[in-house]
This record gives C-alpha cells, sequence and structure tokens, in this order.
C-alpha cells in the first residue's frame, strides 16, 4: 500500500557546512496493505520527516512515494488527502474549534470527495454520526451540536482520529498523536487507535516516542537513526521483542540520544 524508494531530505542546504542537517539518507520502504507500523528514533532520527514526506507537506531532494501503486511524489499534499488520513501530535490540530461536533465530521466525510453545491447535513449523516461517535465510550453521541472547541484535549484527538478514519483512507498517519495527553487519556486514546485501526484493517504508520507502547502496538517495528532505518522487525519476532532488546539496540547507536519519555508510559 505504500512504497517510498530511496528518499533523501536535506535540510540548511544553503547554510553552513556545520548546519547541514541530513534528515533521510536514501530511505526504502514498503507498507504492506493491512499493516500496522510504529516508529520509533531519537530527537533528529528522521521520523516525523518522513511522515511529512509521505503526506505531501515536506518535498524530498531524491527519491519517490507510491500510495497504492501510484507514484504521489509530485502530488501537492491537499490532492494526497483522498488516499491519507492524518492525526497531528496537537489535539488543537485537525478540527476547527468553532465548528461544532457535527460540522467537523461532515466536513471529514467530504474529503475524498469531489466538492460541489447540495446540503451538507441529512438525518441519515447524523445519525451515522452518533454510532461513531458511540463507539468511543465518551458520551459525545449526545453533543454533535457541541462546539468542538468546548472538548478535552482527549476527547478532541479521540475525534480527530474518528475524522481521519471515517472514510477508510488507504493510509492512516499518526505523529505522535498521544504525547501532549497526560498518560491516563493518552492510554484510552491508544486503546482506541487499536480497536479503529484493527476493525477497519487499516495500513497504518504510527509515529511514537514511547518504547513500551511501539512494543504493544502494531504488528511491525521500525527503528530510525539519522535518518536512516537501523531495526525492522514484524510478526513473530516482534512479538517476542522486549524493553531490554531495544535498550541494548539504542546503547549500540552512541550518537542517539535516550529520553525518558521513550521509556515512560
Amino acid at each position: 500500500m505504500l512504497k517510498v524508494k530511496s528518499l533523501t531530505k536535506i535540510f540548511n542546504k544553503d547554510l553552513n557546512p556545520e548546519d547541514l542537517k541530513v534528515a533521510l539518507d536514501n530511505i526504502s520502504l514498503e507498507i504492506n496493505e493491512g499493516e500496522f507500523v510504529t516508529v520509533i528514533g531519537g530527537n533528529g532520527s528522521g521520523k516525523t520527516t518522513l511522515l511529512n514526506v509521505i503526506s505531501g507537506t515536506v518535498t524530498p531532494d531524491e527519491g519517490q512515494v507510491f500510495i497504492d501503486q501510484e507514484d504521489v511524489t509530485n502530488l501537492k499534499d491537499y490532492k494526497r488527502s483522498k488516499y491519507i488520513g492524518i492525526v497531528f501530535q496537537d489535539p488543537l490540530s485537525g478540527t476547527a474549534a468553532n465548528m461544532s461536533l457535527e460540522e467537523n465530521l461532515a466536513l471529514a466525510t467530504r474529503r475524498a470527495k469531489k466538492k460541489g453545491l447540495k446540503w451538507g447535513f441529512n438525518k441519515n449523516l447524523s445519525e451515522l454520526f452518533k454510532e461513531k461517535l458511540a463507539t468511543l465510550n465518551l458520551g459525545l453521541e449526545t453533543r454533535l451540536n457541541n462546539k468542538i472547541g468546548l472538548l478535552s484535549g482527549g476527547q478532541r484527538q479521540a475525534v480527530t482520529l474518528l475524522m481521519a478514519t471515517l472514510d477508510k483512507p488507504k493510509l492512516l498517519l499518526l505523529d505522535e498523536h498521544t504525547a501532549a495527553l497526560d498518560p491516563k487519556t493518552a492510554k484510552i486514546v491508544l486503546e482506541l487507535t487499536n480497536k479503529i485501526v484493527t476493525e477497519n484493517k487499516l495500513t497504518t504508520l504510527m509515529i511514537t516516542h514511547n518504547m513500551r507502547d511501539a512494543l504493544k502496538y502494531g504488528n511491525r517495528l521500525l527503528m530510525l537513526n539519522n535518518g536512516r532505518i537501523v531495526l525492522d522487525v514484524s510478526g513473530e519476532e516482534k512479538q517476542k521483542l522486549t524493553l531490554e532488546d531495544l535498550l541494548k539496540k539504542f546503547g549500540a547507536l552512541d550518537d542517539l540520544e535516550l529520553t525518558d519519555k521513550m521509556l515512560l508510559s
């Protein structure tokens, strides 16, 4: 479903040599349909740049991006939106605070469709939204007319996740989408993520700062360092992987910064 070929991205090329930053260093990767891939790595390892190149917000210096066998390398991010659902780190991103829950969800259903002049709301859609919101178990199905800006960060992130997956995108990108939440709320959102991804068999790339979450969720794990993939495990091999194994791998990388965030739930 996703193929990236020989991706390279260098920042600060026009500045002094010591300011040059190789964010992606000739990365190639294939993710099959239905795979749930977690991605970890230290600060500056290339995680977010990889996601941004895939989503189209950053243009690679070299290489190609294919989604469902279509070359989208030069396709603008707003045109890629018909293929991709994204949830960002900041709960305030991805939703319109002054619009109601129903209005935000209605916009999400139109993301991949041709725009035109017709009624944006109907009874069937409202019932669908109530049904979908009920699956979150947050009591939001009775608050369709409430402004989304009045929700808590966790509630808002859960709704953003629902919006990103309403039309079952070909690819779901999660950019440390629980990093700004407290541990209890982050756990709820991660469990919702796992439920939605698993039930809908969504091809998913989830960047996380937390090693434990990377081990617990998904069926494949990637570790990045200095713009390169230094670990790629899946299936039974991933299931057997332990936190101690990851720490040993990190320990073997002298230039990799290990932070408390990566260890603690």
